[in-house]
């Protein structure tokens, strides 16, 4: 049965995309979970339009993602934490806190999941903080200082 992928499935396709899968998994899994619909030409139809849209604001979202990265090049974000005498925080500085702070700071608003840090710092310094975005990528720096 030919389906037309509304979401993204892992291991089959992204959205938009017609796909050939047994009629059982189709009418068991996919379309009720409203993953897929049938591929009527109507449906084609729509999913040209939506598809076109998605690639549309996808260039948008990388160009102000691009123009956000030179923003934050020039800024100087600094988070403050508590931290002991040794520089060692007490609670660690993590993505939402770097977002925050280059909103406040830099007036930058970046979306979830852009910013690529391993783990949250948990120590006083500066450091690069990775940006990703598809084939968009960057660094700024984030200054992490100790609460007077």
């Amino acid at each position: 049965m030919k389906v037309l992928l509304l979401k993204d499935v892992k291991d089959m396709g992204s959205a938009y995309t017609v796909k050939e899968v047994s009629d059982g998994y189709a009418l068991n899994f996919l379309i009720p979970k409203r993953l897929a619909t049938a591929a009527t030409p109507a449906a084609l139809k729509e999913a040209e339009v939506r598809a076109r849209e998605v690639k549309e604001r996808k260039a948008i979202d990388a160009k102000l993602l691009s123009e956000s990265l030179a923003a934050l090049a020039e800024a100087r974000i600094v988070v403050t934490a508590k931290a002991n005498e040794k520089g060692h925080l007490y609670d660690a500085v993590g993505e939402e806190e770097i977002r925050k702070a280059a909103k406040d700071q830099a007036r930058v608003e970046l979306p979830e999941g852009v910013i690529r840090i391993e783990r949250p710092f948990k120590e006083l310094g500066t450091f690069d903080v990775p940006v990703a975005a598809g084939e968009d990528f960057g660094t700024f720096a984030v200054t992490i200082e100790a609460e007077a």
